[in-house]
Order: structure tokens, then C-alpha cells, then sequence
């Protein structure tokens, strides 16, 4: 009989582990564990159509006389969720279509990460630039001549190319370089 009791007590202890993890799993005994179909997708990326930008000269920039640094907004005026991501291109643009434009040499810096914008929301990128000198007409202290333009074009991985002016002068540069941001949730200063 002592055969039969440690049967009996190893189908017991059987049973209770079984108990045990269908208790911490939600599987009855017996059940199959059906695969999760729920899966989410990710917003897709903001087409150009769903934003709207603006842009005004930054309150930290370089001293000097030029523009110097200016924050750029991007207003998700869509009724969808979309995604933004990476650093800006930009180009200036004479009084054209942002097909005509002229190229600057773009520094990235930080890390870009995926930024959600929900309808109405906002994200923001900062551009510095190359700081015009002097009164007047201005100087670059590299000794090429300054550059104005009243717009530039902004372009986002994914999301287009946008014209647009300052809200407070017109977009003033040395040398064609600027240093940008990448997409942010945060808005620069």
C-alpha cells in the first residue's frame, strides 16, 4: 500500500501546482492559450498637409545682429495622431516656391527620437545660425557677405518641406550654415 499512497500523494501535489498556475496564468486545465492578436500600430508619420508651421527668433542666441537662432512650430491641425522624427534640412528662399531655394550646411545635434503630436499639439525645432556682425548691412566675421531671406524652407524626414517667415523680421545668415535640433516635444528658448 505504501506503493499506492506516494501515487496518490504525487498526483495530488500534481494537481496543485496545476491549480496553482492556472490560477497565476488565467488558464483553466485543459484550455489552450490562444495567441494575442491585439497589436498596435504606430501613428504614421505627419504629412505635410496636417501641419502648420510658424517660426520667430529665438530668446538664446548667438550675439550679434542677424538672426542668430530661431525656434520653429509645428501645429499638427489634422484630427489624427501622427509622428515626427529627426533633424530638419533647411534651405533659403527668395520670393519663389521652395523648389528654388539655396541649400545651407546643416550640423545636427542631439539625438533624435520619435515625437507624437496629437491634434493641435505642438513640437519644435531650433535652428542657430552663423551670427551677422555689425549695423547696417551687417559683416560675417568670416568676410563673405551676409545673406537674407524673408523665408526659408524646412524640411522633415517624412513630413515634407515647409516655406516659412518670421513672425518678427526676416531670416539674416553667414557663411550657409546653421546647427539644428532634432523634432522635439519640448519647446526651445
Amino acid at each position: 500500500m505504501r506503493h499506492s499512497n506516494g501515487i496518490r500523494r504525487a498526483a495530488l501535489a500534481t494537481t496543485a501546482v496545476t491549480a496553482v498556475a492556472a490560477a497565476v496564468t488565467g488558464i483553466l486545465p485543459g484550455t489552450a492559450m490562444a495567441a494575442s492578436t491585439t497589436t498596435s500600430t504606430p501613428p504614421p508619420a505627419c504629412l505635410a498637409s496636417a501641419l502648420q508651421v510658424s517660426a520667430w527668433q529665438a530668446v538664446h542666441r548667438p550675439v550679434g545682429t542677424g538672426t542668430g537662432a530661431a525656434v520653429v512650430q509645428f501645429t499638427n491641425v489634422s484630427r489624427r495622431t501622427c509622428v515626427l522624427k529627426g533633424h530638419p534640412t533647411v534651405a533659403g528662399a527668395g520670393n519663389g516656391s521652395p523648389a528654388h531655394n539655396t541649400p545651407l550646411k546643416v550640423t545636427p545635434t542631439g539625438r533624435a527620437a520619435t515625437v507624437t503630436v496629437r491634434p493641435h499639439g505642438k513640437a519644435w525645432v531650433k535652428l542657430t545660425f552663423v551670427q551677422v556682425q555689425g549695423e547696417a548691412d551687417g559683416y560675417c566675421v568670416s568676410g563673405k557677405d551676409p545673406v537674407t531671406y524673408p523665408t526659408m524652407v524646412i524640411g522633415l524626414p517624412h513630413s515634407g518641406k515647409h516655406q516659412v517667415a518670421l513672425n518678427d523680421g526676416v531670416w539674416a545668415e553667414c557663411d550657409n550654415k546653421v546647427t539644428v535640433t532634432p523634432v522635439s516635444a519640448v519647446k526651445p528658448s
